[in-house]
């Protein structure tokens, strides 16, 4: 994903009288939601570049173009800031994986659609999917992450229950499509199955045949 760059304005005075010294340039302050986004995208380019932990507030301030202690009036500390991302994250996910299944009758199809949408997002969105999954974050925490993660599970729990009628078993259904997944996805990531939109298409294709084979052999057992 290419992340604009923050843009920061001047204010230069009009006015250049002989003998005054040159207008001095001085950044205009952030409204808060300006201020919030700007960490925010500043943090998620970082996330990119070095990881979720790769990098201090300090750091994203520097990047967003604000005080280093701009961060501490909407962010306790990094691990709030990362939950934010990684509540983005979730909240992509859920977005991309309701287009995934909808119009979809066939609820192996489904799940095979789902399974390659999430090799699509860890693809097109790497520093997304590093917040929401390599932060290491504790979602009791955040009630806003946890909820966002739930929101996923809510999406796709029908489809799993229509071959489970055990709530517990439908979850772990999930799990498992899920996880072999996210295991292809950082496998696709990492250029052990090639580059390029080829590698992408063909990774999600295992994806979704693997989605299958999972669920065909949970209908048939």
């Amino acid at each position: 994903m290419t992340t604009p760059m923050v843009n920061v304005v001047y204010l230069v005075s009009d006015v250049n009288l002989s003998g005054m010294a040159p207008p001095v340039r001085r950044p205009v302050g952030h409204h808060h939601g300006d201020l919030r986004n700007s960490l925010l995208r500043a943090s998620l380019e970082l996330v990119g570049e070095r990881g979720p932990h790769g990098f201090t507030l300090a750091e994203a301030s520097r990047r967003a173009g604000v005080s280093v202690a701009a961060p501490y009036k909407h962010f306790a500390d990094r691990d709030a800031l990362l939950a934010e991302l990684a509540t983005q994250g979730y909240r992509e996910q859920r977005h991309r994986f309701a287009a995934a299944v909808k119009g979809i009758e066939d609820p192996v199809e489904q799940l095979a659609s789902f399974a390659a949408s999430y090799v699509r997002f860890a693809a097109e969105e790497p520093a997304l999917f590093d917040a929401t999954f390599n932060a290491g974050l504790d979602k009791s925490r955040y009630a806003e992450l946890a909820a966002a993660g739930d929101e996923v599970a809510r999406l796709l729990l029908p489809v799993a229950r229509q071959f489970m009628s055990d709530p517990d078993a439908a979850f772990d259904l999930l799990l498992r499509i899920a996880a072999a997944a996210h295991g292809l996805a950082v496998f696709l990531r990492q250029g052990l199955f090639g580059v390029g939109n080829a590698a992408l298409s063909a990774t999600e294709e295992k994806a979704a045949r693997t989605a299958r084979a999972i669920a065909r052999q949970d209908v048939s057992s």
